[in-house]
């Protein structure tokens, strides 16, 4: 089977530059030499190896997965790393207080002793993949369903573990194709990462939810870290004996500048795409899961913002949480209306009624689509109340903790007196205790709580609503659902002891009987919630059989559309592995009479400032230095470019993505995607589809020209118009 595969692989791959434009496409690494010719005719100047290269260093040894969410590149010999601003959002804001507000005023490191360690945060290193598909096809031989399910997780879980040959090594098995193909990745990790700097979040995120997921663009959207090891250079936990990192590859920079064309990679980890999705899968995403999605953040954005606006306090404890959740609540209504706009499930219709003509004729495949009807429909009446479960009940963050203290506790009681244990079970307790208290805001958290309740009994038939929820509805009636669950919060927020903080610290201090934990009113309701136990207890079998039936069905579509489709080019879907993606520079016209250009400048920010806008004000500095026109060696023709545009390939998690010229030098990073192609995961569109860019040369000034930190600008190897690299410096 892997020989098949491979040739395959081969065989789309060489097709490339006869079938395909060049930005569609998240390639795997180790295969993506195949596509070099057609790279080295769009501009790609280095060698293969210089690509991936399993036995010496290339650009793969450069970029790092950030936190497991985002992607990071390595910018000098002494571990600096360069991701986006969003990407550092939460190790900055964590670091920030009203007295020393780095969130708002921006932070740059000017010596080693001043970087910040951020607990928890790590980075990996990706050793080397292999493909892996005859072993875990020979484990799973034969089987069918959920049984199949578990022997490949079993199969995952013994390759992954014989390729651990250390504590800091890591590894899995991801598929590809929907299980048609199986690889193995190795990772170095690193857990000691520090925070160098950061410009302002009027910089960082200028612009805000205004202009997220638009252009143009002029967000200066980066942050700077360091990898720390041991003298030996080996991986170390926190310690202030640790020395900078040496890598095996950095990235150049470069400062000449990009125009309309220019050959550009992306080098990253995207995170999901699901472009095999059939046209049943882009009908009940467009009709049910999305709005709901949407109108379940929005309730969550808009008592978040209102206590944000109160106090400064209150705004840095949430500014984390509720950026990550803004940014996807845009992404849900763009990526619904460019679905629809696009009739890509129309389109997919048809190519569902040309691949069922050419499947009638191979009994392997024959009636594939009537299956996928089938279970569609089966799942359909239950979408949203399936949706609420974890967009809505989980929102509030005491139900899960109250779930995992209940759990904790009764692990405890059936361990009677293992005084280890039980002390190492509060521990954990007291963590999660003090992670909730973090971003616990009782006027916010309560209305949230009481608005999606009173939500789900709208959006809810009576009779499909849970036994228990409409028992509280009853209870508690007032005559219309948002007085009723208001009235059912009130009752819980003064009478449980799982909801403030303070209350459950003391709570848990007491050692509580398990009978006492149980008898609470927030547990009680909690417990109704857990995703597995509420599935079963009010879908019975029909989510696990959908669950099963789909990958069962995707499994044997994409084995089809291989074979039927065999000599074109195809790639596999993102799956949070890295990935290169090749394109090109390049403007676009979005609409009749509008063009829009590649990049974006200093201007721009100027036409957009509004002085004290929460979205759009500027540090007093960054306007004192436009009218001086001092843009140093960043600048040309007397401005400076913020942002540019490509149309590179990218999903979530390519966030802080190195964008790479044909010599191999950083010119840029990739943090965003575009309006009118945000049907992107889904469907990737050929006319519109672009990356949006934050030029490294405006990452520079603002490093150098407004944090005056000469000492990380000193690190780089920066180069302008083909000049050799100058030796690196670093001040200490």
């Amino acid at each position: 089977m892997k020989k098949t595969v491979y040739l395959l692989l081969c065989a789309l791959v060489f097709s490339f530059a006869n079938t395909a434009k060049a930005d569609e496409g998240m390639w795997i690494p180790m295969l993506i030499g195949k596509n070099y010719e057609q790279m080295k005719k769009q501009g790609f100047k280095l060698s293969a190896k210089d690509l991936y290269n399993a036995n010496g260093s290339s650009l793969k040894d450069a970029i790092v997965h950030f936190g497991g969410f985002c992607t990071g590149e390595i910018v000098s010999d002494k571990g600096l790393i360069f991701t986006n601003h969003h990407c550092g959002y939460d190790a900055i804001a964590s670091n920030s207080t009203a007295q020393n507000n780095i969130l708002d005023n921006g932070f740059y490191a000017k010596n080693y002793g001043e970087e910040k360690p951020i607990d928890g945060l790590f980075v990996r290193f990706l050793l080397k993949m292999e493909d892996v598909t005859d072993k875990v096809n020979e484990a799973t031989k034969g089987l069918k369903g959920a049984e199949k399910a578990s022997k490949m997780t079993e199969a995952f879980n013994t390759i992954a573990k014989a390729a651990v040959t250390g504590p800091t090594i890591e590894a899995n098995v991801k598929d590809f194709y929907k299980s048609n193909q199986f690889i193995l990745f190795v990772y170095e990790r690193f857990d000691d990462i520090r925070l160098v700097g950061a410009p302002p979040q009027n910089i960082g995120k200028f612009g805000g939810d205004t202009d997220n997921w638009e252009w143009p663009r002029q967000t200066g959207d980066f942050s700077v870290f360091r990898v720390y090891a041991g003298k030996d250079n080996k991986p170390s936990k926190y310690t202030t004996e640790n020395v900078p990192y040496a890598p095996k590859k950095f990235l150049p920079v470069s400062i000449k500048g990009v125009k309309n064309g220019d050959f550009s990679i992306v080098y990253g980890y995207p995170g999901r795409t699901d472009r095999y999705l059939t046209s049943y899968g882009v009908d009940l995403a467009t009709e049910k899961v999305s709005p709901t999605i949407v109108k379940l953040r929005d309730i969550r954005l808009k008592a978040w913002k209102q206590e944000m606006d109160k106090s400064v306090d209150t705004r840095l404890k949430l500014s984390s949480q509720y950026a990550n959740i803004a940014n996807y609540w845009k992404y849900f209504i763009g990526q619904t209306e460019q679905l629809k706009r696009l009739k890509v499930a129309d389109s997919k219709r048809k190519e569902e009624k040309e691949f069922t003509e050419w499947a009638a004729q191979k009994t392997e495949f024959a009636g594939l689509m009537d299956q996928y009807a089938q279970i569609y429909k089966d799942i359909d009446p239950i979408s949203v109340q399936r949706t609420y479960i974890n967009e809505g009940f989980m929102a509030s963050g005491w139900v899960p903790n109250a779930i995992s203290i209940g759990r904790a506790w009764t692990a405890m009681d059936q361990k009677k007196g293992d005084a280890a244990f039980a002390e190492k079970v509060k521990s954990s307790i007291n963590g999660s205790i003090a992670g909730y208290e973090e971003t616990y805001v009782e006027a916010a958290d309560k209305k949230i709580f009481a608005k999606i309740l009173a939500a789900f009994y709208q959006d809810v038939p009576t009779k499909s609503q849970p036994k228990f929820f409409a028992e509280i509805a009853e209870k508690y009636w007032t005559g219309s659902p948002e007085t009723t669950f208001e009235k059912y919060a009130d009752y819980l927020w003064e009478n449980s002891n799982f909801i403030k903080p303070e209350k459950l610290k003391k709570f848990i201090a007491s050692n509580p009987s398990l009978d006492a934990i149980k008898a609470d009113p927030g547990y009680k309701y909690a417990v109704n919630l857990l995703p597995a136990d509420y599935v079963k207890a009010n879908f019975g079998s029909l989510v696990a059989d959908f669950e099963t039936k789909k990958a069962e069905l995707d499994n044997l579509y994409l084995k089809a559309i291989l074979e039927k489709n065999a000599g074109k080019i195809m790639y596999p879907d993102a799956n949070s592995t890295m990935r290169l993606s090749y394109g090109n520079v390049q403007d676009y016209a979005p609409k009749d009479g509008m063009s829009y250009k590649t990049t974006t400048t200093i201007e721009g920010i100027m036409q957009k400032y509004v002085p004290g806008d929460g979205e759009f004000d500027l540090p007093a500095n960054l306007i004192e230095n436009y009218n001086k026109k001092n843009f140093g060696q960043y600048g040309n023709d007397g401005t400076l470019t913020v942002g540019f545009i490509t149309n590179n390939d990218i999903t979530g998690g390519n966030s802080g993505s190195p964008v790479i010229n044909g010599n191999g030098e950083l010119i840029g990073l990739a943090f965003d995607g575009n309006w009118e192609a945000m049907s992107g995961d889904i469907a990737f569109d050929k006319k519109f589809k672009r990356t949006i860019c934050v030029d490294v040369r405006y990452v520079l000034w603002c490093i150098d020209v407004l944090g005056g930190a000469k000492n990380i600008i000193d690190e780089l190897d920066i180069r302008k118009d083909g000049v050799a690299p100058k030796k690196a410096v670093t001040k200490k």
